[in-house]
């Protein structure tokens, strides 16, 4: 199999997934992953598609055929075959009162340590008990084996005291 990564941004529409997916069925694509969102009418999506490889430029040429002039498609292969050190996956969560910077300092301690963001979302939302504006994070990271686990956790335990944020992270380690 081939895997395909779609990026898909435009102005949302009902169908549109649906769309995507009539492509991926119609040239025997499994769609493996994806992270759909709409932020103030603009839908953005990533979505991993898994094809036959005699079926990879067909399906290429449909969805890039779907562009238009408001709807951007991306398409990029997948590169196989390349050997990875050992990892283990962390969830790292935090929240504190939005202010600019929040997500530069924690991706700049994470870089430092060798640490690679998987997934990461985040939202704004309204405190619970102050009304005041809260930021939120959820990231899924991959993280060396060789890394300590107890120095990863001191490193941004320190920034969350800078940042004034607090900061949850599991480190129970799944190898990858």
């Amino acid at each position: 199999m081939t895997s395909l990564v779609i990026t898909v941004l435009g102005p949302d529409r009902p169908g549109l997934v649906s769309a995507l997916s009539d492509k991926a069925a119609e040239h025997g694509a499994n769609w493996a992953d994806s992270i759909m969102a709409n932020f103030v009418g603009q839908f953005a999506g990533i979505v991993q598609l898994e094809v036959p490889p005699e079926n990879c430029d067909a399906l290429t040429t449909a969805l890039g055929a779907m562009e238009s002039g408001e709807l951007r498609i991306l398409i990029a292969k997948a590169r196989g075959g390349t050997t990875t050190a050992a990892t283990r996956r962390l969830q790292l969560d935090l929240v504190g009162h939005d202010r600019p910077g929040i997500i530069h300092g924690i991706s700049s301690q994470l870089a430092q340590y060798s640490v690679s963001i998987d997934k990461l979302q985040t939202h704004i939302a309204s405190g619970a008990m102050s009304g005041e504006q809260m930021f939120h994070m959820n990231a899924q990271l991959t993280v060396p084996i060789a890394l300590d686990t107890d120095d990863l956790r001191t490193g941004l335990e320190g920034l969350a005291n800078e940042l004034m944020v607090d900061i949850t992270f599991d480190s129970g380690a799944t190898r990858s």
